[in-house]
Order: structure tokens, then sequence, then C-alpha cells
């Protein structure tokens, strides 16, 4: 559905005055070009750590260690999924960004980089989300095991208790027991592997090609007045056009099938 939100447009102008505003405000692109490719020099440039924690995963061919997740690549960009045990079904801000990954995997696997996803539920309530979304990515499960804890993208009943969880490199109040997450992997000729980079909350923007194109839009991404940002984002297989937004809705964690039996693995 479109938006009924109306803006004020500047100014009209003749031809001439807009290519001169265009060519002035290409000069500030050209700089903020060049200031992202020298932060990402910067990344690159972070220091490394060594994982020696034996992570074990769960996917579509059973248990899997960290090291064959990178599927004969060494490189290796974890997503991690917000979908936790029991939930009816993954976090629709998350769904938004995954609706990016099936274009991308062929051509990062020719350039050495294997991107997975990762999530905290039992893989048997990932491969079924999987499946209704229709999407190929390789998705692996973490349930039982210490991965999405030391990524601080699940949060203890015993941490949430407290009112604030480490997330995004700092004690924070957090409105679900998971949370969105990117982390970057590299294994050397000897097998070891190394975490060389990890980015939360709005540091993923850049990874939602949708967000790209609305940015050039005139109404940008329109979500000003919303109490969520993300508020109007769906499924992609629940966009109807009679949805309506409500600006005062907050993030709204999805609901489980019934109970907390499953989310005692910590």
């Amino acid at each position: 559905m479109a938006s009924s939100t109306a803006i004020e447009h500047p100014k009209v102008v003749s031809p001439a005055e807009w290519l001169a505003a265009r060519k002035d405000f290409l000069k500030k692109e050209k700089e903020f070009t060049r200031l992202r490719d020298e932060l990402s020099r910067q990344r690159r440039e972070l220091p490394w750590e060594k994982i020696e924690k034996p992570y074990v995963f769960e996917g579509p061919k059973g248990k899997a260690p960290l090291a064959d997740l990178f599927d004969g690549r060494s490189q290796l960009i974890v997503y991690h999924f917000m979908l936790g045990a029991g939930w009816k079904e993954g976090c629709p801000s998350c769904s938004y960004l995954a609706d990016h990954f099936d274009g991308a995997t062929i051509h990062l696997a020719n350039r050495d980089v294997t991107l997975a996803v990762i999530s905290h539920a039992p893989y048997g309530e990932i491969a079924t989300f999987k499946q209704r979304m229709g999407w190929h990515f390789p998705w692996y499960s973490s349930f039982g095991g210490d991965f999405n804890y030391d990524y601080h993208v699940s949060f203890t009943p015993q941490e949430r208790a407290t009112g604030k969880v480490e997330y995004n490199y700092e004690l924070t109040e957090f409105p679900s027991e998971e949370g969105p997450g990117l982390s970057v992997f590299y294994k050397d000729e000897s097998g070891q592997i190394f975490h060389t980079y990890s980015s939360y909350a709005r540091g993923l923007d850049i990874l939602v090609g949708t967000y790209n194109f609305l940015d050039m839009a005139p109404k940008g991404r329109d979500e000003d007045g919303l109490g969520f940002s993300m508020a109007w984002v769906r499924h992609h297989d629940k966009y109807s056009q009679s949805y309506i937004v409500d600006p005062k809705q907050l993030y709204v964690q999805p609901e489980k099938t019934g109970g907390d039996c499953c989310s005692g693995d910590h």
C-alpha cells in the first residue's frame, strides 16, 4: 500500500538551476563515498581475536562445527537472525533484511565469502519458517550452545531481569530476548578461525538494499513519526492493499507457540 503521507516539496527551478544544485550536491556525495572507502579500509585493519570455543550448529545435514560453515572458503559472514526458540515466526525486520540475501550469495561465493544465517531457535523451527518464506541461503541453529550469547544477540532471562542487556557494545534496554547483528570470521590455511568484526543496530542498515532505494526517493524512508521506525515492515507474504500502519506501534517480539519450554538451553 502506498503511503498517504504528503510532503512539502522544495522550490521548483529552471533546468539550469536544477543542474547547478545537483552538481553542488554531487561534491558532497563524492566526499561521503571517499569517507566510506576510508572507513572500510580502517575496518579491515582492526585486530582479530582467535576463536577457541568449539561451536557446533545444526543445519540441513545435521551437526556442523563453525569451520564447516565456511563451505570451503576462507571468509564467513554470519547474519544473526532474530528467531527465538518457540517463536511462531521470525522477526519481520530481520526478514526484511533476509529478503536481500539470496541474490548476493553467488556473488559473495565468487569473492571467497560464504554468507550464512544463524538463529537461536531449534533447526526444525528454522526450516519451517525458511520454507514458508521461500529462501535458499544456508541457515543454521545455535540452539543448545553459547554462540548467540557470546556474540550478544540472545539474552538470558537473568540478563533481561536486570532491565539491561549487553547489545551493540553497551548495556541497554532491549525489547526482545533476541537481537539482530552481523559477525565476520576468517579461516587461515592451518584451519585456525578468527573473529574479525561484528556490527549491530543501525550498523546493519547498509545491508538493506530497499532502504538504499528509498533514501533516493522524494519521501525517503517515510518513517518520521513512527513509534518504531520499522513498524511499516511486514513479512513479504503479509503485505496487502489494505494493510494499515499504526504510527504508535512499538517493537513487539513475535508470539511464541506456547510456554517457555525451549528457553532454558543456556
